[in-house]
């Protein structure tokens, strides 16, 4: 008989007994609280549509980059994978032997978050305790597709089920947003789910395609785009509409943070020669730096909660990005620095009451030397609690100790999934709030915080930052 998976009710809790019950009291306060999700990458069409899922890959593995990453560090390629979502439907067979390969390598994934975010999805959502492997593929993948046949495990029930309040999806500029027009009016659906503005292709001017993104843009928003004068036109009436449409935030990233503007009237010259295709490299990354400058100012007129999150080396592997385009998982962390970056756009809009930004990075070494100073003198500066790459256990317990002791709890965002995995959302908030719980047990036990303290603290990191953050009210 194959072993069970291990799925205890202990886990990440300490082993030393003062600790771990506090931590138990803790997290008992804020385990069933619903789940707030200002930033994911779930498509907003499953929800519109309730699009029932077809198969084990295509929802856990397919669109899930941690783990398909893995496995291809591991020899499989991403084609049996079905990498990228959508670009086919794999048959059954196809499904089964990528599944296969997953269970395989099960012990691939020991000491990783994918192991915690898919034992949960296996136990919690599908109730099924077999532990993956080579014997056990063809039962879970069965158990799972049966599941996936009733209407319980429809996206809609499930967002009832895994109690998602609220959720933000990832999007284009010039995304019509049908979708979430169809959320929004009806009746039926109770929860909240909307749109963020993501705009980063619209302001890189090296990119081979900007030029006729800002073709694009212009279409979007009606507005000619052939100047500088236009681009910032279009650009305020797109930002209107996802407003408009329910967005709270829009979304940034760039290989760094500078953000030094150019003048008007250089800028206005920079822009032009860009459309031209006769920008230098030096031209169009001050030109970006200046449109993500302008990004901040549209963001402390509209209010529009802005998140940064720099410093990833996208589509490392060539070949890869070639054969199947970006996001498939071989964007790789690089180091960042945030304070001179930043000065700029902090200077001009670090204490407008309007303005918020969130700032969320790869690179742990700059949450105690720069990001939770900057959180804890301007008023509209966040720390982003980590993700990518960094939500994983011991990261998010590194990040409470090096951030708390400049910035506070309440100078954090509230814990953020971005995932493509919908499955593995309530897992993914569970671990939060576990770890967050014993990080304020241990302040309890070493007396430096009331029990009464910490319960608070836990329920704000939990219902009252995110909420704040991201102006929900």
């Amino acid at each position: 008989m194959s072993p069970e998976l291990s799925w205890h009710p202990d886990r990440l809790f300490p082993s030393e007994p003062t600790v771990r019950d506090v931590a138990r009291r803790l997290y008992e306060g804020v385990r069933d609280l619903p789940i707030i999700s200002p930033h994911g990458h779930v498509p907003p069409q499953w929800i519109a549509d309730d699009v029932p899922f077809t198969d084990p890959v295509s929802l856990l593995l397919t669109p899930d980059h941690y783990i398909n990453r893995m496995l291809h560090a591991d020899g499989v390629p991403l084609e049996r994978l079905g990498v990228p979502p959508g670009s086919r439907v794999l048959s059954d067979a196809e499904a089964r032997a990528a599944w296969r390969e997953f269970c395989v390598r099960w012990p691939l994934f020991r000491g990783t978050p994918m192991r915690y975010w898919m034992s949960a999805v296996l136990v919690d959502v599908f109730g099924l305790r077999m532990r993956p492997s080579a014997e056990t593929a063809d039962a879970i993948y069965d158990g799972i597709a049966a599941a996936l046949d009733d209407p319980s495990f429809r996206p809609r029930a499930l967002m009832e089920r895994f109690d998602i309040a609220f959720m933000a999806t990832t999007d284009d500029p010039c995304d019509d947003l049908e979708h979430h027009e169809k959320l929004a009016v009806d009746p039926s659906f109770t929860r909240r789910v909307v749109p963020t503005f993501r705009p980063d292709r619209y302001l890189e001017p090296a990119r081979p395609e900007w030029r006729a993104l800002m073709t694009k843009l212009g279409r979007a928003s009606g507005i000619d785009t052939d100047t500088w004068a236009g681009w910032i036109q279009a650009m305020e009436n797109r930002r209107a509409y996802f407003k408009e449409h329910g967005a709270v935030s829009s979304d940034h990233a760039h290989l760094d943070a500078e953000t030094k503007p150019l003048t008007y009237a250089n800028a206005s010259r920079v822009y032009l020669k860009a459309l031209a295709g006769e920008a230098t490299e030096s031209e169009c990354k001050a030109l970006q730096q200046t449109m993500l400058f302008e990004q901040a100012r549209m963001a402390a007129d509209d209010g529009l909660t802005m998140t940064l999150h720099p410093a990833t080396y996208r589509n490392h592997h060539t070949p890869t990005f070639r054969a199947f385009g970006p996001d498939v998982g071989c964007d790789i962390p690089i180091s960042v620095e945030f304070t001179r970056a930043l000065h700029p756009l902090l200077n001009a809009f670090g204490t407008n009451p309007n303005f918020t930004l969130v700032v969320f990075t790869m690179d742990e070494t700059v949450y105690s030397r720069e990001l939770a100073p900057l959180a804890g003198f301007y008023p509209s500066v966040y720390v982003g609690v980590p993700w990518w790459f960094i939500d994983a256990p011991d990261a998010i317990r590194r990040f409470r100790k090096a951030v708390s002791e400049t910035a506070g709890f309440s100078r954090t965002s509230g814990f953020i999934d971005d995932t493509r995995a919908f499955l593995s959302i309530p897992a993914r908030h569970d671990m939060s709030r576990r770890l967050d719980a014993v990080h304020l047990a241990e302040l309890v036990a070493e007396h430096r915080l009331d029990e009464d303290e910490a319960a608070e603290t836990i329920h704000d990191l939990v219902a009252v930052n995110p909420r704040k953050v991201f102006h929900l009210d």
